[in-house]
């Protein structure tokens, strides 16, 4: 099993950060704000990466998986 320390606990750099994306699980495009490894919540210690991505409409970020986000356009 991983822990944090395994998965570089924290932000991580990511190639699109700052870039549009369209969250494969939700069909949501938005943002890429931040990339990180944390702790899920009521899982007995299990870690995740986890992609933030905040829609156009603003408002609260939204978690996903890392790779559920893909890049929109070539902005």
């Amino acid at each position: 099993m991983k822990n944090g320390a395994d998965l570089g606990f924290g932000h991580e750099e990511h190639p699109l950060l700052g870039r549009r994306v369209r969250d494969l699980a939700s069909g949501t495009e938005a943002e890429l704000m931040a990339v990180v490894a944390e702790e899920i919540p009521d899982t007995g210690r299990r870690w995740a990466r986890r992609a933030y991505i905040r829609p156009e409409a603003g408002g609260r970020e939204l978690p996903t998986a890392v790779g559920n986000i893909e890049p929109l356009g070539t902005d």
